[in-house]
């Protein structure tokens, strides 16, 4: 097979919009900086790693109140961005796992709020451009999950809001209160549910997306190989995407990504970026990486731009190719 791309040699960081907030094409996933992936790296490395994303054009910066592992990510974030926060725009997730079954949903504005009020401390900003709910709480409502973002939108402390991992039917039920801002949900050459109604329904009401995991954890970075053996701190050890026997069953997609990456002189991971950002022009890939390089690699994506016959041919090849395992937790 003969693959043909185009590149873009263009420094400037190219930049889409989340419904009308403007972003670098390309964010950056700050998870990782607080663990979940092995050891991490110190405060004034994570700080370092983070401007340095943001020096090469990255403006868009995704945390939550949550990642807390061995470091407070939303402080990271916050120490990281300041003299530059109006220039960068942050989204962090709210998790309400408690079960609110029999409460009052009149509890939940002053929950809300106390959550919204304790990130924007920890990321020392008067303002999130884009506040969300990880997951769904079957026993909250999300029309008054969706009136409270309206209200907070009102009072400046929020610019847009956004859901992560929800049904189409969700978010149109929610986008019926508030407009959603953005979905966040994973996506990638690996995982692709969302294409069946998620992303139909984003481009038709004017939501951006953004895909976490784009590059399946690493699995895409062309690196992975069944003899490696991930620590017990690293959340890859219990992925069954990583098993290794999916590992080896998935080879022929590895082949395929180095074929096209060799054939341009560029890396597996850049040429699966490079997908999905060619599928729409309002989805925002988000890898997280800790390692400076891969950062880099990662960001310089935005750089390579496919023509429709060459994004088609990608498709044509993937569609041959059967995917093992995936990103939920071995049985």
């Amino acid at each position: 097979m003969t693959f043909v791309f185009q590149i873009i040699n263009d420094s400037k960081m190219k930049t889409r919009k989340l419904r009308d907030i403007e972003v670098s094409a390309i964010g950056y996933g700050c998870m990782g900086l607080s663990g979940g992936y092995g050891t991490t790296p110190s405060r004034k490395e994570a700080i370092n790693l983070i401007r340095t994303a943001y020096d090469m054009g990255c403006t868009l910066f995704n945390t939550a109140e949550y990642y807390v592992m061995d470091t407070v990510n939303e402080e990271l974030v916050g120490e990281a961005l300041k003299g530059i926060r109006n220039k960068a725009s942050i989204v962090t997730k709210f998790y309400i796992m408690d079960n609110w079954e029999g409460k009052s949903t009149k509890l939940l504005m002053p929950e809300l709020r106390s959550r919204l009020e304790n990130s924007l401390k920890k990321l020392d900003t008067d303002h999130i451009e884009i506040y969300t709910q990880a997951r769904v709480n079957k026993d909250i409502p999300l029309e008054e999950v969706a009136y409270c973002m309206g209200e907070f939108i009102k009072e400046g402390k929020i610019l847009g809001w956004g859901l992560s991992q929800v049904t189409a039917y969700e978010i149109q039920k929610s986008h019926a209160i508030t407009p959603l801002t953005a979905i966040e949900s994973e996506y990638s050459i690996m995982e692709r549910m969302v294409e069946k109604e998620v992303l139909p329904l984003c481009e038709q009401l004017n939501i951006g997306f953004l895909a976490f995991s784009p590059l399946a954890a690493g699995f895409l970075s062309g690196n992975v190989n069944s003899k490696i053996e991930y620590p017990e701190k690293d959340r890859r050890s219990t992925i069954n995407r990583f098993d290794k026997d999916n590992i080896e069953a998935n080879q022929p997609l590895l082949d395929l990504l180095h074929e096209f990456g060799n054939a341009k002189k560029v890396t597996p991971a850049q040429i699966s970026l490079a997908w999905m950002l060619h599928k729409n022009d309002f989805i925002v890939p988000i890898p997280g990486s800790r390692n400076l390089e891969r950062i880099k690699e990662n960001l310089l994506s935005a750089n390579i731009e496919l023509t429709n016959v060459e994004f088609n041919q990608i498709e044509a090849e993937l569609s041959k190719i059967k995917i093992y395992g995936d990103g939920n937790r071995k049985s």
